[in-house]
């Protein structure tokens, strides 16, 4: 996974900082969306960015739109 891509989760979840396209379709689950936006990289990367917000993010801040949203707007506490 890049350091690109672990940066901008970090600052997601701790300061609600919104991701770029590809991350923003990979938290609300959307995986069409996330393969449209996807570098090569990260094409190859997305099991791994999958695995790594599974095992390391709020489970309030991913899995749905609707959740990314409340996450961003601070509607959601950890």
């Amino acid at each position: 996974m890049k350091s690109s891509i672990h940066e901008a989760l970090g600052r997601y979840v701790r300061f609600r900082i919104p991701t770029g396209s590809f991350l923003h379709a990979v938290l609300s689950n959307d995986l069409m969306e996330a393969m449209a936006k996807a570098d090569e990289d990260n094409k190859d990367d997305i099991h791994e960015i999958c695995r790594y917000i599974h095992n390391n993010l709020p489970m309030l801040c991913y899995g749905s739109s609707k959740k990314v949203r409340k996450w961003l707007a601070g509607r959601d506490k950890v």
